[in-house]
């Protein structure tokens, strides 16, 4: 009898367990970023960012049809390099993710747009600021940041407007991101009045 009752707890819990099973629809979210290499830990940062969200996502049961939804990430890393970039795409495309986060340069994000614009899968970076980004019109493209040239306008115009200067220095490290940054704001600054006295490298 005791037999028989242990038997029938187990078959019920895995019964239980297959409704359970039947009842939950995974959705794959993808992250890429530098994860090797010398921005290894921004990209870090931003792929626990992710996690944190998922995290707080899946506590909330959130249910689609009738079926809870349980978010998994798909991590991968693009060294910020343009070519591993692309590369890490084409995988979540293939793993046909339900969408995907990132990537963190510029360098990498712009190609690898393309990618999940052939593909179908909306991408959103939150880090990748080069304007030339969003030029080619693609519908699965977004961006939550501002662009080099309203980053570099703003700097200037709350230089002139708000701190009333009338000469500034410029400084630039030279990566894609501070070059465009600063030609911006040189521009911007010119034409609020202001003296550029020196730019320095």
């Amino acid at each position: 009898m005791q037999f028989k009752l242990k038997l029938t707890v187990a078959a019920s819990i895995v019964a239980a367990c297959g409704i359970a099973t039947a009842q939950e629809t995974v959705v794959k979210i993808g992250h890429v970023a530098p994860l090797s290499g010398a921005q290894a830990h921004y990209g870090k940062d931003n792929e626990n960012g992710v996690r944190m969200a998922i995290e707080d996502l899946n506590a909330q049961k959130i249910k689609i049809n009738g079926k809870t939804i349980k978010f998994e990430i798909q991590a991968e890393d693009d060294a910020a390099d343009p070519k591993q970039g692309t590369a890490a795409a084409q995988k979540l495309c293939d793993a046909k993710v339900a969408g995907v986060v990132g990537h963190l340069n510029s360098g990498t994000t712009i190609p690898a747009s393309k990618v999940y614009n052939d593909c179908g899968i909306p991408h959103v970076t939150g880090a990748a600021t080069n304007p030339g980004l969003t030029k080619p019109g693609y519908k699965t493209t977004f961006r939550i940041i501002a662009n080099d040239n309203a980053l570099g306008a703003a700097l200037a115009l709350y230089a002139a407007d708000t701190l009333k200067l009338k000469k500034v220095a410029i400084i630039d490290d030279r990566t894609a991101y501070g070059q465009g940054v600063a030609e911006v704001f040189a521009k911007t600054a010119k034409s609020k009045g202001m003296q550029v006295v020196d730019t320095q490298f």
